[in-house]
């Protein structure tokens, strides 16, 4: 994993946030993480850095709004649509599953009970999005 792996956590939870960044340090990886807390937010991140991440963590229900919205927004832009974005959600229901692919997830993580699963989730998050995975030498840097 290069030092230019990046992920954006999108979460309105500032203790979720919190958590995650706890976990991934536990990982020991070398991953640089962004957190905002909509998609609001997340699009002007997005649409104003330069260095896009190489994934895209999204909670699926940001407060009123759920994450089909913020996928159907990125993925009509061209700069941005190949981003992987994978839906970490709380929840397992079954029509949010299907309607976060519709709507162009590229992975779908229901969010772990206990931090000593979140550590192992966020590694496997990032060994498999940040390392194994390929996308088109325009997003990120290859690891």
């Amino acid at each position: 994993m290069g030092s230019h792996s990046s992920i954006l956590l999108i979460e309105d939870s500032p203790g979720e946030q919190e958590l995650f960044r706890l976990a991934l340090a536990q990982t020991g990886l070398d991953v640089a993480l962004s957190t905002e807390q909509d998609a609001e937010a997340a699009l002007h991140f997005l649409n104003t850095h330069t260095a896009l991440p190489t994934v895209i963590l999204l909670d699926w229900h940001l407060g009123k709004q759920r994450g089909d919205a913020f996928l159907k927004r990125l993925r009509t832009d061209t700069r941005l649509a190949a981003i992987p974005v994978v839906v970490f959600t709380t929840s397992d229901d079954a029509s949010d599953l299907s309607l976060a692919y519709a709507s162009g997830a590229t992975g779908y993580v229901v969010k772990p009970s206990t931090f000593t699963e979140l550590i192992q989730c966020a590694t496997d998050i990032c060994r498999y999005w940040l390392d194994r995975n390929r996308v088109p030498h325009t997003i990120g840097t290859p690891c």
